[in-house]
C-alpha cells in the first residue's frame, strides 16, 4: 500500500515536469475552488507560452490573474472574461489568444477529454461566431456543431478532502470544474484542504477515484471572495 502513496511535500515535487508551451487545466469557478498554491508556484517557475483552460481567469492580483500579469499565458480557453481587467486588456489588444467557449460546452469538452471521447455534437453556438470553421450537421431536424474534446499536460485541481491514495471529495461550488479536470490531465496534481489515510473517506462520497490522480499536496488557502455582497438590516432605535 505504501507504493500507492501519492502525497508530495513541496510544490517543486508537485509540479515537476512542467515546462514552457504546455497546456494546463486549472479548476475552480471564479475564485472558488482554485488551486491557489499551485498557481502561485507556477508564477515563480517563470514558465511561459502556456495554454490555460479554465472557466475564467479570476481577478488581476489573484489566481490565474498572476500568470496573466507576468505574460506567462499565451492562450486562454475560458467561458468568460470575468472580473479580470488584465485579461480583458490583453484580449482586446491581441496580445493574448482567447478562445471563448460557452460554459456548458467547455465543461463537456473537458469531460469528454477525460472519457476518451474525441468530439461530440452540440446545438449550442450554431449560427453564431462560435461555429465558424467547425463542422455542422443536421440531426432530426436540428442543427448541431461538432466540438472537439480537451485534454491537458497538467490538470491542477483543488479538493476539500483527499486520502493518500488520491481519492477525492469536492465541496459545493468547487465540485463544478475540478472533478472533470482531474480526469483529463496527463498529470493530475491535487491541492487538498485536508489529507487523510486510506479508508477514512466514505466510498459512497468519493467524487474522483485515485486512479486519475498522480500527486497530492497539503495546502492552506486564503479563500478570497470575488465579489463581497452584504445585507444591512434595518434596526430600530
Amino acid at each position: 500500500m505504501a507504493g500507492l502513496n501519492k502525497v508530495v511535500h513541496s510544490y517543486q515535487e508537485a509540479l515537476a515536469g512542467l515546462s514552457n508551451d504546455m497546456t494546463i487545466m486549472v479548476g475552480g469557478f471564479g475564485l472558488c475552488g482554485i488551486p491557489e498554491g499551485l498557481i502561485n508556484h507556477m508564477v515563480t517557475t517563470g514558465v511561459t507560452g502556456l495554454t490555460a483552460i479554465s472557466n475564467n481567469a479570476g481577478v488581476d492580483d489573484f489566481g490565474l490573474g498572476l500568470l496573466l500579469k507576468q505574460r506567462q499565458i499565451a492562450t486562454m480557453i475560458a467561458s468568460y472574461v470575468g472580473e479580470n481587467a488584465t485579461f480583458e486588456q490583453q484580449m482586446l489588444s491581441g496580445e493574448l489568444n482567447v478562445i471563448l467557449t460557452p460554459q456548458g460546452t467547455l465543461a463537456e469538452k473537458i469531460r469528454a477529454g477525460g472519457a476518451g471521447i474525441p468530439a461530440f455534437f452540440t446545438a449550442t453556438g450554431y449560427g453564431t461566431p462560435i461555429a465558424e470553421g467547425k463542422e455542422t450537421r443536421e440531426i432530426n431536424g436540428r442543427h448541431y456543431v461538432l466540438e472537439e474534446s480537451l485534454t491537458a499536460d497538467f490538470a491542477l485541481v483543488r479538493a476539500w478532502k483527499a486520502d493518500t491514495m488520491g481519492n477525492l471529495i469536492f465541496r459545493k461550488t468547487a465540485a463544478n470544474f475540478n472533478p472533470m479536470m482531474a480526469t483529463a490531465g496527463k498529470i493530475t496534481v491535487v491541492e487538498a484542504e485536508e489529507i487523510v489515510q486510506p479508508g477514512e473517506l466514505d466510498p459512497n462520497h468519493i467524487h474522483t477515484p485515485g486512479i486519475y490522480v498522480d500527486r497530492v499536496i497539503q495546502a492552506s488557502f486564503e479563500k478570497r471572495i470575488e465579489q463581497r455582497t452584504v445585507k444591512i438590516s434595518d434596526s430600530k432605535a
